[in-house]
């Protein structure tokens, strides 16, 4: 499956150039274009998927798994590098800007740029539990979900 007009589908097809450093079956490996630091990678699968809910859980394992192994490459390689940044897009309101799932994997050290601004504050355990309790919710939906997949496939 692909979508007209996505830019990762055209460098997954080879109809874009990219600066690939890995690419198997089911996913490919490049440079961001516009990198946070420099080594700042993305981790594509070739089947168009515009979000998670769009992408097969092994298929997804599979993207960690690659990202995985080149978190371990940016470590051993010249490029600065004292930590490893793994960070996914899903939505607009998470700031994805390329509809086609891919996980950043960059290279951070000691007075690089990125931040990520939020509320840090410890929470009341109240607050915690009712949170706990809807996420086993949407677990037991997403359950209900795949059983009705199942049977009607």
């Amino acid at each position: 499956m692909t979508a007209d007009g996505c830019e990762f589908c055209a460098i997954v097809q080879g109809r874009a150039e990219a600066s690939v450093v890995h690419e198997d079956d089911a996913v490919v490996a490049f440079m961001d274009l516009r990198p946070v630091t420099p080594g700042h990678l993305l981790v594509v699968p070739r089947a168009h998927a515009v979000g998670l809910q769009d992408l097969e859980e092994p298929l997804g394992a599979h993207v960690w798994t690659v990202a995985h192994r080149l978190a371990g490459a940016l470590r051993s390689s010249d490029l600065r590098c004292e930590g490893i940044n793994l960070f996914l897009a899903d939505g607009e309101a998470a700031f994805q800007e390329v509809f086609h799932v891919h996980l950043h994997v960059f290279p951070r050290f000691a007075g690089d740029s990125f931040r990520i601004d939020a509320d840090w504050r410890v929470r009341e355990r109240g607050e915690l539990d009712e949170s706990a309790a809807a996420v086993r919710a949407g677990l037991a939906a997403q359950g209900d979900r795949r059983a009705r997949r199942r049977a009607v496939g």
